[in-house]
């Protein structure tokens, strides 16, 4: 009877839209046009935190003391870090935050080359200093 097979077709054809539908990504407190909006901050926060990581990596190598202070430069460098990054936080322009990030990162890579090539120096003047012995 045409009435079965009209329902078998409304039964198939159900099953098989609900199988194929795209997963849905919920975003707490967002409606869909924030969802890339979140997206992208949520990808900038974790840049943030990837460049903080880093200079707190970088000044644990400053191991001599500010003469003027008497303060350890690695714990001046990382409360400096800390007021910038908090003096940041609350900017929405995306691009000053990706110049700030930009430009963080080129002053953490200044400093590791500029570490590098003392470390080189301190070495071959340590070799020489061995060889000529």
């Amino acid at each position: 009877p045409p009435t079965n097979k009209h329902n078998y077709h409304n039964h198939y054809h159900h099953h098989h839209q609900h199988v194929f539908m795209p997963p849905h990504i919920h975003v707490p407190g967002s409606s869909s046009g924030n969802v890339a909006r979140y997206f992208k901050n949520s990808t900038t926060h974790r840049e943030a935190l990837s460049l903080y990581r880093e200079i707190l990596r970088t000044a644990r190598a400053f191991h001599w003391k500010d003469e003027a202070t008497g303060e350890p430069w690695s714990q001046k460098l990382k409360r400096e870090a800390r007021k910038e990054f908090e003096a940041a936080k609350e900017e929405r322009d995306p691009l000053i935050v990706a110049r700030l990030l930009v430009t963080g990162r080129d002053c953490v890579q200044q400093i590791q080359n500029k570490f590098n090539e003392a470390d080189r120096k301190a070495w071959e003047r340590i070799q020489r200093d061995s060889n000529n012995r």
